[in-house]
């Protein structure tokens, strides 16, 4: 198995593009067949899990930035990091990270080969419980590679949901819940209560969890899943809080905290990693320089990234309401005036109505354009949802040329923004020469 067969055993195995174990609709005695696929594929593979120590974060937003924060905390205080995020922008490989950098792609077909062992010999054993599915059998692989590169810290992130996730078996040493918001209500509910359950289920016994700002209903319900399992529970607005460029909290005050990652949101997801960093950290803590200088360093491509000048182009992945209404904020903060163009490109499962009811202050000209994923909306829809909230839209279904017509649009001193999904973000990263997709891979993503 080289390369290429690893990516096509991942791809074409059965729950690709379903960061949730199992089918969510099938009831919780089917989808938690998935976490125990993922459990016996660990115990195959001799519990790499229990080799080192794990930051378990989950949320609607945010959660991508705070677990690269996280981890770049610890990288900055001299420790050897593993992250596993999903999705990626460009290869498969993205999504497990050792030390801030995709796994080689031998290390990824060497790891594919032993999963996909244990996956033959599990299927033997208990054919009852089902094949791993494709996110079940990369999890498996993230912690394999962390236990074989010898990380003291592994930084994993929640696929979907978090109760039922995949990711679920790992026992952490803190959880991490980051804001919640509406999204994938299909499968996790129509109720802010629901969801927060759902991800509250990353909550283990007796381990501390750390919180970030949410509503008051959300905090219930989590603060509740703590206190049922007696885990220590700390959270913002309490514990620590955020004002500004100002973190306080156990650690001290700090002013003027400097983060590499744009917008009043990242402060508020630098106080919840700083929180975790702090928990990881209690017995031997992180001196003010480290932390600071892990914060300035963190990278985390495709969020609020600026990619181009004259005119100011940047890309934010942002794909649900809560997460362009904060774009939007930090927009606004940049516009002064200026000629804004926003490329948007969302999948069907989104709130398009409401994504363009957040962008619509802002009067933006809005270039509707899709990437090539088959869950993309149509062009022609956005565009029309567009003007029906009063902007200006034109049609341009090819990311690249939406950029160059945008940037026209917008002019030297103007503003340009790519969002709606991280697919679009991706292909226009593409565009600009900043990355490649392997072609194979593109194929059998989008076959």
């Amino acid at each position: 198995m080289d390369y290429r067969d690893a990516i096509r055993y991942i791809i074409e195995r059965d729950g690709y593009e379903r960061g949730f174990v199992a089918n969510p609709f099938s009831g919780d005695d089917v989808a938690a067949l998935g976490l125990a696929r993922t459990s016996g594929l660990l115990d195959r593979l001799g519990h790499p899990d229990h080799q080192f120590r794990i930051a378990h974060v989950a949320g609607t937003k945010g959660k991508g930035s705070t677990a690269a924060m996280i981890a770049s905390i610890a990288r900055a205080a001299g420790q050897s990091t593993g992250m596993y995020a999903t999705p990626h922008l460009h290869t498969f490989r993205e999504r497990i990270l050792l030390d801030g950098q995709p796994v080689p792609q031998e290390v990824f077909a060497a790891l594919t080969r032993q999963v996909a062992e244990a996956s033959d010999q599990l299927t033997r054993e208990q054919p009852e419980i089902g094949a791993p599915t494709a996110f079940e059998v990369v999890t498996a692989m993230a912690l394999l590679a962390f236990a074989n590169a010898s990380v003291d810290l592994a930084v994993v992130e929640v696929g979907l949901g978090g109760r039922l996730d995949a990711t679920n078996v790992v026992t952490p040493d803190v959880s991490v819940i980051s804001s919640i918001s509406f999204d994938h209500s299909a499968i996790l509910g129509n109720s802010l209560a629901s969801i927060a359950a759902e991800k509250g289920g990353i909550i283990k016994a007796g381990k501390p969890v750390v919180i970030g700002p949410q509503t008051d209903t959300v905090n219930r319900v989590l603060t509740g899943i703590a206190a049922e399992r007696g885990s220590p529970c700390y959270t913002a607005g309490h514990d620590w809080t955020t004002e500004g460029t100002r973190l306080s909290g156990p650690w001290g005050d700090w002013d003027d905290v400097d983060i590499a990652l744009a917008g009043s949101h990242q402060v508020e997801n630098a106080g919840l990693a700083l929180m975790a960093s702090w928990l990881l950290n209690h017995a031997d803590p992180l001196s003010e320089t480290v932390v600071r200088n892990g914060l300035r360093s963190v990278v985390w491509p495709g969020r609020f990234e600026l990619v181009a000048s004259n005119p100011e182009t940047i890309v934010d992945g942002a794909h649900n309401v809560d997460s362009i209404r904060r774009l939007a904020e930090t927009l606004l903060g940049r516009l002064a005036g200026r000629h804004l163009a926003v490329i948007l490109g969302v999948a069907r499962d989104k709130d398009l109505d409401g994504i363009l009811a957040e962008l619509a202050p802002l009067a933006p000209a809005i270039f509707a354009t899709a990437s090539h994923n088959p869950r993309a909306v149509d062009p022609e829809t956005i565009a029309t949802s567009a003007e029906r909230h009063g902007m200006q839209a034109q049609i341009v279904p090819d990311v690249g040329d939406a950029i160059s017509a945008a940037q026209r649009f917008a002019g030297p001193g103007g503003l340009v923004c790519v969002t709606g999904s991280l697919y679009v973000v991706a292909e226009a990263r593409e565009a600009l020469g900043l990355a490649e997709t392997p072609a194979f891979e593109r194929s059998l993503l989008y076959r």
